[in-house]
């Protein structure tokens, strides 16, 4: 009994431990301190190799240090423990929009949108991966879903209107 009970506290210590290196890591990405962030985000990895905050903000850094690849490593890696893991989804597409792959992109917006219809960032970002490869009109529609579900959205707000400028 002493034994578990010794077992259950190490782990309470060890979660506790890695919450506060997360939001170490965290914080040292929002200061841009991005190849420290990634060091913390390694530690925690090796500690918790299926973390799935630790793996998808570890591609966000990836993405902020333009290591688009890795990035999407990370993101596919996040997929294969959570294949419907939305933050992963809309993240892998971004990265894969950045390495203008936007076809590919589309596909991780859909899927998310399939998930939740009234995703705002996934309906944007669709709208943008669209615009890309020259579907206007169907970016505008996504644009307005978007505004349709958070009338505030500053990104979707400028989208359309970038939008109904190319159309005229």
């Amino acid at each position: 009994m002493l034994d578990f009970i010794i077992s259950v506290y190490n782990q309470s210590i060890l979660k506790y431990e890695l919450s506060k290196m997360l939001e170490k890591a965290s914080e040292l990405s929002e200061d841009q301190k991005y190849s420290q962030a990634l060091k913390y985000y390694e530690n925690i990895l090796q500690i918790d190799p299926v973390n799935i905050i630790a793996i998808i903000d570890y591609g966000v850094t990836l993405q902020n240090l333009a290591r688009f690849k890795h990035a999407l490593e990370k993101y596919n890696v996040a997929l294969t423990i959570q294949p419907k893991n939305i933050s992963a989804l809309i993240n892998k597409g971004t990265v894969l929009h950045t390495m203008g792959k936007y076809s590919e992109a589309i596909s991780c917006y859909d899927i998310v949108l399939r998930l939740d219809e009234r995703n705002t960032m996934a309906a944007v970002c669709k709208g943008l991966s669209l615009g890309e490869i020259g579907n206007i009109k169907s970016a505008i529609k996504y644009f307005k879903k978007a505004l349709s579900i958070d009338s505030q959205h500053e990104l979707a707000q400028i989208s359309l209107s970038t939008a109904k400028k190319i159309i005229k």
